[in-house]
């Protein structure tokens, strides 16, 4: 009884069936695709030089990285808080962070993880999450995690999404409930990158809906594959805050370099 009270059970399970699935399905490298052997996890030792972590400086809200320290914001954010100046409205979010810069290896990486199925990728990024940005998560005290959705059309079409397979491993490595439900995507807009921001800014207008019980989260993470100019986290955190005033956190994979 004490075993299965304390979970000790569960979690045995639980490895073994993740070790019979790597049995039959090896994880993968996600920088080469390569197979990982028993000695290494999650990637080649060889192949974290070709990642690029999101260093200093960077824009003080999203967190991508700019060319200057005397820069306080990247010209996307500059651009959304003097927009919400203007309209006399709060901020959409408070503060983003990203694990890596999307350049090189890493973007042949998010191709395959988003359309090529591998999602074993996300136990990598999600033990990437942690070892970065633990004190972080902690400090602003993240009582739920929300990834971003997929519209219901596009996900009968790719059958998973990536934000969510994400979302999930960074709720079974930090213990922070993952609730996909909380915010839905009601509305199915073309690709969104190739547009600018104003629009992508009015292609997002009304495209997602919060549920009423997001009203109990006091501070929301919310998570994405791929940051660009910032347009769908600005979405997202305008309908959460229609419905509570919880603050707004994002935690993105790969954000794109600012200026």
């Amino acid at each position: 009884m004490g075993i299965l009270q304390s979970g000790g059970l569960v979690n045995k399970i639980k490895d073994i069936g993740r070790g019979v699935i790597n049995l039959v399905f090896p994880p993968r490298c996600p920088v080469c695709d390569g197979i990982i052997g028993p000695v290494e996890r999650y990637i080649h030792s060889r192949c974290c030089e070709k990642l690029f972590p999101v260093e200093q400086p960077q824009c003080m809200r999203c967190g991508k990285p700019v060319l200057s320290e005397r820069r306080e914001y990247c010209d996307d954010c500059a651009r959304a808080l003097e927009h919400h100046r203007q309209m006399r409205e709060d901020d959409s979010y408070r503060q983003g962070k990203a694990l890596f810069a999307y350049k090189g290896s890493i973007k042949q990486t998010m191709y395959r993880f988003k359309y090529s199925n591998r999602r074993e990728y996300a136990a990598y990024f999600a033990q990437t999450a942690v070892e970065r940005y633990s004190d972080w998560i902690q400090s602003c005290g993240i009582d739920v995690i929300i990834p971003v959705p997929m519209h219901r059309k596009k996900m009968r079409q790719r059958g998973y999404n990536q934000a969510e397979c994400f979302a999930r491993a960074l709720s079974e490595k930090t213990g922070i409930r993952m609730a996909k439900g909380l915010v839905r995507r009601v509305k199915n807009t073309s690709p969104l990158k190739t547009m600018g921001y104003v629009e992508r800014r009015n292609c997002l207008e009304g495209a997602f809906q919060a549920a009423d019980s997001i009203v109990q989260y006091d501070q929301i993470l919310i998570v994405d594959d791929i940051y660009t100019t910032g347009s769908t986290a600005e979405s997202i955190g305008h309908e959460i805050a229609r419905k509570c005033p919880g603050r707004v956190y994002v935690l993105c994979i790969c954000i794109g370099q600012g200026s």
